[in-house]
């Protein structure tokens, strides 16, 4: 899989979100069409190192403006895998990034649930602790 789409309602604010608070890579930011001809952006964003991106697209009519915050229904619909779990918990609390839960040990690792910028819960995923 290379990309994911996340329905968002501006691309300057999403892509400062995701570069700046969640540490991501603005991999691609280019002028595109519309099926129907209007103008819109085809805007990329990557966690460094990682092969699947998502693909921030500006809501486009009601139905898309509905959606964005809301698209997986309330469930955790995303997983950001970090190798420092509190460097990258804490870079993205000086942003102001909302965490719903505390920092808690899984099986699987560390794990904390955030907001993004539309109210979409994540998981922030680090290694189990030592």
């Amino acid at each position: 899989m290379d990309l994911v789409t996340l329905v968002v309602d501006d691309y300057d604010s999403a892509i400062a979100f995701f570069t700046e608070a969640l540490g991501f890579e603005l991999t691609e930011d280019s002028p595109s069409l519309t099926n129907d001809g209007r103008e819109k952006r085809w805007v990329v964003v990557r966690p460094p190192g990682a092969v699947t991106g998502l693909l921030l697209a500006r809501a486009d009519g009601e139905r898309q403006s509905a959606a964005v915050g809301g698209q997986t229904g309330g469930r955790v619909g995303f997983f950001l895998r970090v190798d420092d779990f509190a460097a990258s918990h804490a870079r993205m609390e000086r942003h102001g990034v909302r965490f719903v839960t505390e920092p808690r040990d899984e099986p699987y690792g560390r794990v904390a649930v955030f907001l993004d910028l539309a109210g979409n819960r994540w998981d922030l995923l680090g290694p189990p602790p030592a």
